[in-house]
């Protein structure tokens, strides 16, 4: 058994709010034998009527009537109802505080720093909501987002999603194809649109993308312009109104709708680099409590807490960190590069704003490493509890760099879901310790393992990450998708009423998990599968690497591994270095992990929330177009990967 890099203290423990439920639960139900977290997840999916109304009851969700049952249709995976009959509404249970502890606080990469109360967003929120109730938004109408991190996204989700009309957000850094794959298939009534955003140390304008975005979808009414780059931007081309113009100054309260545990809240995007991308729709009922209780009983986050994760508005990970609210945390917003300011303003915020939870990704944690910083030297880091991770698997070596050269005392939590569930299948714990590599565990009440393909659950080997339960956050389906043919397709054609999640993975001897890549991009060479994190894992131990992509190419009735690298500065992929990384593999894996090419480029293409998009790269060594290139946050970097000689030999 290997050593942990990290166990939480018995104070630390003791004040948990996971410690402060089971000890509840455990006075409601004999049932519930001990009080340590796998001892509460077994219970969770025994007793899953008990386990969620106890979260209910605990996080205090606020609902205008009652649910009449917590779940009915338990064995149908989808369909499961989730407490039916209850009314609530989404934006009231993030608004339930309304006093004058910070509830933002909006950091821009150029150094414009903005904070709100809970009463000044809530009273923001009142009047834009009155605004839109008058532009004939409501329940079912969507309205969209076109947005940088900024307060003003919060407060037009927060404004939409009072009046039960469904919200949904991209990044400004998408090209207009990409929002018209988004947007024009959802047939949106009012856009909100910055005029432009800052990154890298540029300023880069929206407005003229904005104009062809409304030109192009005809369901448009009313178009919202937010300054972010300029105080009063010039508005040529469409007919918008500046966001200042709109708010009902003399409003002060919201009239929240109350509806259906299960009225639709978000439409989401899959990442849409294979195809159009899919429209998944999640519930306001499903998505808030799957929050509440991640946030509470998993993260520890309180009112005490300053809450930042490092995300753009179109990924889901700004979904589950606005939820926050809902536990009157303050949330830090930062719109920018993660890299400006040589590297360190996202540290420098860690102290100045005193983060106590500090979400990020893979990628990030990596580039520290490889750039040298050590911040438990250059920081103080003092307020700093929890670092989260997502996005893409946590290296063994990213954990051990965390502990050496961050903070000994922190949780570091990797944690994994995705858009299609806006939460998370297997995450952390801050009451359970950190092994190197390891994800912490599964999320309380997600009935989470791993089977082959017939089916058959496994222990000590690699398989399809499923969840065999039902879950408050399973999304209500696909946009334009009446039959629930491409849902069904997407999720639940591989096992029957069982979701398979599309990740290679396994459980591990601690009961965590660990992600080995997606399961449409693990590579089969000579009919052993291999998942690509494994390789990762060991490229990114050589100095020389600064980012890599695997893929497997077909080549004479089999399939090759392939890896292409971009190496430091100056550096060019010679022999001995080719040799140097087939060695490290080779003598960490097995020689069929070894990749038979080894090719330098100069870039990776990425979606614009970071992943690497092995399955683009792939299609294009394969001669194959790609589509929904706008999806990316480096499309040119395809490219590089066309026609290269050394892939015909």
């Amino acid at each position: 058994m290997t050593e942990p890099l990290w166990k939480p203290s018995t104070q630390r423990i003791a004040g948990a709010r996971l410690s402060a439920f089971a000890q509840a639960m455990q006075a409601r139900h004999s049932e519930l034998e001990g009080s340590d977290y796998f001892a509460l997840h077994n219970w969770s999916l025994a007793h899953p009527e008990a386990f969620w109304q106890g979260v209910w009851d605990f996080t205090g969700v606020q609902a205008s009537s009652p649910p009449k049952a917590v779940l009915e249709h338990a064995d149908q995976l989808p369909g499961a109802s989730w407490f039916p009959g209850a009314r609530l509404n989404f934006a009231e249970n993030l608004l339930r505080y309304r006093d004058q502890r910070k509830a933002l606080i909006c950091l821009l990469e150029n150094g414009r720093r903005r904070t709100y109360s809970y009463a000044e967003l809530y009273r923001e929120v009142a009047q834009l909501a009155a605004a839109l109730r008058r532009m004939g938004v409501g329940p079912g109408d969507r309205v969209a987002g076109f947005m940088p991190n900024i307060a003003e996204t919060v407060i037009a989700m927060l404004a939409t999603t009072s009046l039960g009309a469904l919200w949904s957000s991209c990044s400004p850094d998408f090209g207009i194809s990409g929002v018209l794959d988004r947007f024009g298939q959802i047939t949106a009534k009012v856009l909100f649109a910055a005029d432009g955003y800052f990154y890298n140390g540029k300023t880069c304008d929206s407005l003229e993308r904005v104009a062809g975005i409304v030109k192009a979808i005809d369901s448009l009414e009313h178009v919202i312009v937010v300054p972010v780059v300029n105080e009063r931007p010039a508005i040529e081309g469409f007919a918008g109104k500046h966001y200042a113009e709109v708010l009902e100054a003399t409003v002060t309260d919201i009239d929240f709708a109350q509806l259906p545990f299960d009225h639709p809240l978000y439409i989401m995007y899959s990442s849409g680099t294979t195809g159009v991308p899919k429209c998944i729709v999640h519930s306001a009922g499903g998505t808030l409590l799957q929050h509440l209780k991640e946030h509470q009983l998993m993260l520890d986050l309180g009112r005490q807490d300053v809450f930042f994760y490092f995300s753009t508005c179109g990924w889901m990970m700004w979904n589950w960190l606005v939820s926050g609210l809902a536990s009157g945390a303050t949330l830090l917003l930062y719109d920018g590069s993660p890299f400006a300011g040589q590297g360190r303003v996202l540290l420098d915020a860690i102290d100045e704003e005193n983060i106590t939870i500090f979400g990020t990704s893979a990628k990030f944690i990596s580039a520290l490493e490889k750039s040298g910083q050590r911040p438990r030297e250059s920081h103080d880091l003092s307020s700093l509890k929890t670092i989260l991770s997502t996005g893409s698997p946590l290296a063994h070596e990213s954990f051990e760099y965390v502990y050496r050269d961050i903070k000994q005392d922190v949780c570091l939590s990797s944690i994994s879901g995705g858009t299609d569930i806006i939460s998370c299948f297997v995450a952390g714990s801050v009451t359970l310790p950190v092994y190197a590599g390891e994800i912490q565990a599964p999320g309380l009440g997600m009935a989470v393992d791993i089977w082959d393909e017939e089916g058959r659950s496994l222990r000590g080997d690699k398989g399809e990450l499923v969840c065999t339960q039902p879950f408050p956050s399973c999304p209500l389906g696909f946009w334009n998708d009446p039959e629930n043919k491409r849902f069904h397709e997407a999720y639940f054609a591989r096992f029957d009423n069982v979701w398979a999640h599309g990740d290679y993975a396994e459980i591990t001897d601690h009961g965590g998990f660990i992600i080995h890549g997606r399961s449409d991009a693990v590579l089969n060479p000579g009919g052993v599968r291999i998942g690509t994190a494994e390789i990762y894992r060991q490229v990114e131990q050589i100095e020389a690497v600064l980012d890599s992509v695997v893929i497997g190419q077909q080549w004479q009735d089999d399939l090759r591994v392939i890896l292409f690298v971009v190496l430091r500065e100056g550096l060019k992929l010679d022999e001995a270095l080719q040799q140097r990384i087939r060695k490290t593999i080779r003598e960490n894996t097995t020689a069929r992990h070894v990749p038979e090419k080894i090719i330098q480029v100069t870039d990776i293409p990425r979606t614009i929330s970071g992943k690497i998009v092995e399955l683009a790269v792939r299609k294009i060594v394969h001669g194959e177009s790609v589509k929904n290139t706008d999806a990316l946050a480096n499309p040119e970097a395809l490219d590089l990967f066309r026609n290269l000689p050394e892939l015909r030999s």
